[in-house]
């Protein structure tokens, strides 16, 4: 395209998300599942915040650190789904410029914060597990503040790149984002000119913590399932397992929803748009659901105050 032809703006005053191109028809029906899932995620994750903050015996680290998932799933899923309800009820596709930038930290942001706070879980039983005797002496509240402070301050610090990569750009012939949300690469496609930089520094996040959080995750197990089988008894081994089956799920919840867009995103090329994108919203609409049903159900302690809670009111 010849350059008489092309506007170019550094800044665009707003972008227009399409949300999924071809199912426009069926927005109302697609809404439906959507606030479904984001009233569950708002109700689930509140419940267990009041729940470790009123149970005095709840107040170990493998709680604070549930406390910590929770809020994270509840800015994910904030900064997102409403938006997208947004556009399926009222068509409303448009988005500020820097509202669209602040999105897009958010959702990186928080997703590194997730992934970190998944490390710290398996951190938390791997010294309940492999050191028990030494648990509240490594993992006091002082190292957990510690741990939680590193663990935001990362999520943070390795996402503030993308908005600064997206504004310093001059942007031509559209501003118009086929998706129901702004993500980094999205964005920058629409910028004139080489955007490897920010390619480049896609991959070196995704490395640095995906990556290494699985890696990481994956150690820890490995004690893990050693010190287990070293039990004397059947009934013992599978008890301690199951100390750890609600960070399993959770885990797995997080990283098969997020490797299964990312696979998409770089090998479906024959895949239909909208079929891409709601895949891509699975990361961002699951994991933030299924955390705290899965802990309220696998955790004892948080299923028994929760019973408890719903048998006060009703008498």
């Amino acid at each position: 395209m010849s350059d008489s032809n092309t506007t170019y703006f550094s800044n665009p005053s707003h972008f227009i998300l399409l949300g999924i191109p071809g199912l426009e028809a069926a927005y109302a029906w697609i809404s439906i599942p959507f606030c479904a899932m984001y009233a569950i995620t708002l109700l689930g994750n509140f419940i267990i915040l009041f729940i470790v903050k009123t149970e005095q015996s709840l107040h170990e680290p493998m709680y604070y650190f549930l406390c910590m998932l929770a809020f994270t799933d509840l800015v994910l899923s904030t900064s997102t789904i409403p938006k997208m309800l947004g556009i399926f009820w009222f068509n409303s596709r448009e988005i500020g410029f820097n509202a669209c930038l602040a999105q897009l930290y958010f959702i990186h942001s928080f997703s590194v914060i997730e992934s970190g706070i998944f490390v710290a879980m398996a951190l938390d039983r791997y010294v309940a597990i492999c050191r028990p005797l030494r648990h509240s002496a490594i993992l006091n509240n002082h190292m957990v503040a510690k741990i939680s402070l590193a663990v935001m301050l990362r999520g943070g610090i390795l996402a503030l790149p993308y908005p600064f990569l997206a504004r310093h750009r001059s942007y031509c012939r559209t501003n118009i984002i086929p998706y129901t949300q702004c993500e980094h690469m999205d964005v920058v496609r629409l910028a004139c000119g080489d955007i490897r930089t920010s390619s480049y520094y896609g991959l070196f996040e995704i490395i640095c913590t995906t990556g290494l959080d699985a890696f990481f995750i994956s150690v820890s197990y490995l004690q893990i399932l050693r010190a287990i089988f070293r039990l004397p008894t059947k009934e013992a081994r599978l008890k301690t397992f199951g100390t750890c089956t609600s960070h399993i799920c959770v885990i797995l919840a997080f990283y098969i929803p997020t490797l299964f867009a990312s696979l998409t995103a770089r090998f479906g090329d024959n895949i239909p748009l909208h079929v891409y994108i709601l895949i891509a919203n699975i990361y961002l609409l699951v994991p933030p659901m299924l955390n705290p049903i899965i802990y309220g159900v696998r955790t004892k302690q948080i299923w028994d105050r929760l019973l408890r809670l719903v048998t006060q009111k009703g008498t």
